[in-house]
């Protein structure tokens, strides 16, 4: 699924009551099936982008175009079932539910999508970002680096026609990073799946054809 954003921008109020602009995107483009990954310096905007991409933080102009659906029209209701129907998203800090083991995030994950809960492939995707034997521990039972690889696999979960990776191999360890990259590649390439990966590591950067630079095309006033 194809993404474009055109003239896009995002401020927010300020504690005297001015506007901080954060970001003024005048065009960017990701192709169908395309993988890129989009470098920054910490608080440049890099996950504000992601949000309004997700329809998660709403712009406040401009067009973001996932699909050719106009995301800035919709109202917030509508963002939400697009995203859950079409859109992963690997969060930074998780958003796992306390409450539920790694494998019932996973199968939420695909119930928030409106489609069928598939047991087995849940059980495959966390099997496959090391796992298997964790399937039935709540995050507060798992490390950091294990909360990030469920998250991984509840992105996978509902096969997005977009991904969204906000640092996906931050949290984890060298042994986990490669297995994390590759899983998240991997099934995008299998599924035609367009990725957008934000990441500090150049060691993460430097597998991507394309890699972009968020100030080479946001230019806040």
């Amino acid at each position: 699924m194809s993404l474009e954003l055109r003239n896009v921008t995002k401020t927010y109020r300020e504690p005297g009551g001015g506007r901080l602009p954060v970001l003024n995107v005048n065009h960017f483009q990701l192709a169908a099936g395309e993988q890129v990954v989009l470098v920054g310096s910490s608080g440049g905007g890099k996950t504000t982008l992601l949000n309004i991409i997700a329809g998660i933080t709403a712009a406040d102009g401009g067009e973001v175009l996932v699909g050719g659906t106009d995301l800035v029209k919709l109202p917030e209701a509508a963002r939400d079932r697009f995203r859950a129907e079409r859109i992963g998203y690997v969060f930074q800090t998780f958003n796992l539910l306390p409450a539920f083991t790694a494998l019932e995030n996973v199968l939420l994950g695909m119930s928030f999508g409106g489609k069928r809960a598939d047991r087995a492939r849940a059980i495959k995707l966390l099997e496959r970002v090391g796992l298997g034997h964790r399937l039935h521990h709540q995050p507060s039972q798992m490390s950091v680096g294990e909360q990030q690889r469920t998250s991984v696999a509840r992105a996978l979960a509902n096969v997005p026609r977009l991904l969204l990776a906000d640092e996906p191999t931050a949290n984890v360890d060298a042994a986990n990073q490669q297995t994390i990259l590759e899983l998240l590649r991997d099934s995008c390439r299998e599924h035609n799946v367009s990725l957008l990966l934000v990441t500090h590591a150049p060691e993460v950067a430097n597998q991507f054809e394309r890699v972009e630079k968020l100030a080479d095309f946001n230019r806040p006033a």
